[in-house]
This record gives structure tokens, sequence and C-alpha cells, in this order.
């Protein structure tokens, strides 16, 4: 068999095996969430708020006659609070839940990088015998010296923004 043909089927398996993933910070660790939940990212508005809302819910802006809720990812994992600043953005995801799609942004400290993660790359989050939940962490990737953490977006969301809009339903 032709060797190059080999080096080309396995190179085409290892970038089909590849995903990206958009990467920002907040509190000065490095984040990461599949590109393809992303929808846009864009600069800091602020929300109008809703009355009794969760406290990392920030409010609701109008996204092109869609009301999308604002999460701020600092105050869901329990992060001290910042001043928005200049890098500040609004990450638009699309989060699946059993049985629709909904569209959500989440405020971080600023957009990083796009990286290609391969799945062998990805390293399970360690067991912390629960002091620390890891429910939402899809796995951890070194590149480099950065340690990145990958976050299973829907999970994150749906447990703590819909949980109990959809007990009522």
């Amino acid at each position: 068999m032709n060797t190059a043909a080999q080096a080309a089927g396995r190179q085409s398996t290892a970038e089909e095996a590849a995903s990206q993933y958009l990467t920002f910070m907040l509190a000065g660790e490095e984040y990461a969430v599949d590109i393809h939940k992303v929808q846009e990212i864009r600069c800091w508005e602020q929300p109008t708020m809703l009355p009794n809302a969760a406290d990392f819910v920030l409010g609701v802006i109008n996204l092109r006659g869609t009301v999308v809720p604002i999460i701020c990812l600092r105050r869901r994992f329990g992060l001290p609070h910042r001043e928005f600043g200049p890098t500040t953005v609004v990450v638009v995801v699309k989060v699946s839940s059993a049985d629709r799609e909904r569209v959500v942004g989440v405020v971080v400290d600023a957009v990083s990088e796009v990286y290609n993660i391969n799945d062998d790359q990805i390293r399970p989050a360690p067991d912390l015998g629960g002091v620390i939940s890891t429910d939402f962490v899809r796995g951890l990737v070194s590149l480099g010296e950065n340690m990145i953490i990958l976050l299973d977006i829907d999970k994150l969301i749906n447990a703590g923004l819909f949980s109990e809009i959809d007990k009522g339903q």
C-alpha cells in the first residue's frame, strides 16, 4: 500500500477527531466551550433586570427580536465580583436540553483564543470528593503552560437557569 496514502488517511482521521473550542478568561483561569455552541460574541451592554431572578442572572437583552437571558459566569461559579471593563464580553451560546434549544448570553472577563483540541488531549476532571462540583466540567486540556477547563455548557446552563422553569411546565 502507498505510504503517502496511509499518512494522508491518518492525518484525515486526526483532523476529524479534533474539535474547535473558544476559550475565554474568568478570574485568571482559561475556560473553553465547543465552538459549535457559540452563536456570537457581543460587547458588554447593560441588560434589563428581571425581578426575583437568581443572583447570577443579570437580566435579559433583545437580540434581533429574541429575548436572551444574560448570566454572569463569575457569580455562577461563586468567584469574586469584578467591575466590567473594556474586555468584558457576552458570549452568546445555543444551549440544548431534552426538548428544545435556547439562546443564552454568558458574561466573561475576556475572549482568548480558538484552539483545535483532539479528544485524546482531554483528561477527566479530578475527583475532589464533592468539595468542588465538577458536574459542568467536560475535562481538562494542557496546551503548553496553559491548563484549559472545558465546560459542558448545556449542563451548566440547564442546571442553574432552566431547571426550575422546566419543572413548572
